[in-house]
């Protein structure tokens, strides 16, 4: 699957709002995402299931909001485009 069609899909999901893929914005950068994960098996449905749920704690006092606009399938592809980013 392209890159740059998981960009788009991460810029319609709103994602860049917050992250960017080599720089810290709000939240974290979608490499220092992938460095963090990269040695955990099951990263890809761990970031999916924040991507939808929300997360907080991890990046620091910024909690990251629920995405419920986004389906698990579409959560999953981004979690795998994260985990790509190294």
């Amino acid at each position: 699957m392209p890159a740059a069609a998981d960009l788009a899909l991460a810029t319609s999901k709103n994602c860049m709002s917050c992250h960017a893929v080599d720089r810290k914005v709000l939240g974290p950068s979608f490499k220092d995402i992938a460095a963090k994960y990269k040695d955990n098996k099951g990263a890809a449905d761990v970031l999916a299931t924040k991507i939808i749920k929300g997360s907080a704690g991890v990046w620091g006092p910024v909690p990251m909001p629920a995405n419920t606009q986004v389906s698990e399938a579409d959560a999953k592809k981004l979690a795998a485009w994260v985990l790509s980013t190294k």
